[in-house]
């Protein structure tokens, strides 16, 4: 089995990162650059600037895949940009039939993207049949029709890692009610179930030299939390991390062969980042 740190023959190790036009998914898109991988980015932003929070207001949410793919090739490795609508599954495909056309192949897959709409936000009697089905689909469904159409690849070449952006909201109770600190029960079903793809796939595979993880990220601070501004009721309850801190974690997941220890399980990112201190400077003192 190649180790998650020998070079591969002749070409460098190609990562596909979900969710990346800001946040955890840009900042592990990065870090696995300068890892040494070339890095294929997904998500709905496409330019830096023309989001907006889609709360009626004309908040703009900053970040896209171009200032992404500026930041990975900076790195001296390759960066392609791909538009992904993870509701969509036509888009799902396409972004796939475009990622193995590019490098032919994916070693790591980052499933960082959810989907970003209606309900998520939502209380359960003001959660719409439609809105639940947007949401199963874009955390959960969507995910395992990446993992279905990547894994046979990874296991004819006997190898690969797959790495599930998990939520502290499919495991424990909310603090509060959503919107004023917590989290919905919409979001965070779809987060419960998404939860036990690693652990059940590591089952099925861990004989067959692949390294599938859960990471939960605990609060992070986004630019899209910034921009909304529930960051500050989410810290009234949690200790926060950057972006970077997850990223981090993901690359050494993703390049370490210590981490295999970790196969299977529900990986800590920032315990982890602190206890390995894989980010010098943080925490601070």
């Amino acid at each position: 089995m190649t180790t998650p740190t020998d070079p591969l023959p002749d070409r460098r190790p190609v990562a596909l990162v979900t969710g990346a036009s800001r946040g955890i998914g840009k900042a592990a898109a990065v870090d696995l650059a300068r890892s040494g991988f070339d890095v294929a980015v997904a998500a709905r932003t496409l330019t830096d600037g023309s989001a907006r929070l889609g709360d009626g207001t004309d908040t703009v949410v900053p970040g896209g895949l171009d200032t992404t793919v500026a930041a990975v090739t900076a790195a001296g490795v390759e960066g392609l940009a791909v538009r992904l609508d993870l509701t969509d599954r036509t888009s799902v495909e396409a972004c796939l039939d475009a990622v193995l056309a590019r490098f032919g192949q994916v070693d790591v897959l980052v499933n960082n993207g959810i989907y970003q709409g209606p309900g998520t936000l939502d209380r359960f009697l003001d959660l719409s049949g439609g809105d639940l089905a947007a949401l199963l689909e874009g955390n959960l469904t969507a995910q395992l029709a990446i993992i279905r159409r990547l894994l046979p690849g990874m296991l004819d070449r006997g190898g690969g890692t797959i790495i599930n952006l998990v939520s502290q909201s499919g495991f424990r109770d909310p603090p509060a009610k959503v919107g004023e600190g917590g989290w919905s029960l919409g979001y965070a079903l779809t987060k419960a179930a998404f939860a036990r793809v690693a652990p059940l796939l590591h089952v099925e595979h861990s004989g067959d030299g692949l390294r599938i993880f859960s990471v939960d990220p605990g609060l992070t601070v986004t630019e899209r939390m910034e921009a909304s501004g529930r960051a500050e009721l989410y810290r009234q309850h949690f200790a926060a991390a950057t972006p970077e801190v997850i990223g981090r974690a993901i690359s050494w997941l993703a390049t370490s062969a210590a981490a295999d220890e970790l196969r299977g399980r529900v990986v800590d990112a920032q315990g982890e980042v602190a206890r390995r201190r894989l980010l010098p400077g943080w925490p601070a003192a």
